[in-house]
């Protein structure tokens, strides 16, 4: 399994566990926020880094 797909799987595996304790909401929440979180932390020249990397993934 490459890493991207590794990451998926636990973020699946995080929503699925949360759903069980929580609210839809709530784990809907936690889910879509922790990664916008972890986006908004970034740099300013760290964030177009990334998006410069994905970009280039996605031309292959």
């Amino acid at each position: 399994m490459s890493k991207n797909a590794k990451i998926a799987a636990g973020g699946v595996a995080a929503g699925i566990v949360l759903l069980v304790w929580l609210p839809w909401w709530a784990a809907l929440l936690i889910v879509l926020g922790v990664p916008a979180a972890a986006y908004l932390a970034l740099d300013p020249s760290q964030r177009r880094r990334l998006r410069r990397v994905s970009r280039k993934e996605l031309g292959r």
